[in-house]
């Protein structure tokens, strides 16, 4: 679960109140979708944003791109178009080339704690800055991250992906 909490604050971000992979950058690949989350980050939607609870306005990162053994300061806004309660879930993908290193669904609710957060997520407009520390420790190569984030009703708050190469 330590990858866990690096990846958490990003999604968090993307969440504008949740979490994942802090270690982007601008020149990224992108996958196969045009749809770019606004901001000065290598984010994409998984599909198309109209029907998730949250509308994300902007993502910063700072410095883009990501570097190991530095500082991230990640900042976020959005608005939520309802509540988000406990039972929501993220679905966290993350891939080393072709290898799996991470599949697996955690309570958002549990995990939002981390950055500073607490459910439930209230509807309208949030903000958030949160600083994450990247390990030196980052392997070189490619990783394919996916968060996947829907309501206790299986409502899709977010869905967001990225390339990421060291």
């Amino acid at each position: 679960m330590r990858i866990l909490s690096v990846l958490l604050p990003f999604l968090s971000a993307s969440l504008v109140a949740s979490k994942s992979f802090s270690v982007f950058s601008h020149d990224q690949a992108p996958l196969a979708n045009s749809f770019d989350v606004p901001g000065k980050n290598p984010l994409k939607f998984c599909g198309n944003p109209k029907n998730y609870i949250l509308d994300i306005d902007k993502v910063d990162l700072d410095p883009n791109p990501p570097k190991s053994n530095s500082n991230l300061t990640i900042t976020a806004s959005g608005s939520f178009s309802e509540d988000v309660a406990d039972g929501a879930t993220v679905a966290l993908t993350v891939k080393y080339g072709l290898i799996t290193l991470i599949k697996t669904t955690a309570d958002l609710c549990s995990q939002i704690k981390e950055v500073d957060l607490e459910c439930p997520l209230k509807k309208g407009k949030m903000s958030m800055v949160h600083d994450v520390k990247i390990p030196r420790e980052v392997p070189p190569g490619q990783y394919t991250v996916i968060a996947n984030v829907v309501s206790k009703d299986a409502e899709p708050i977010t869905c967001l992906e990225t390339t990421v190469h060291f």
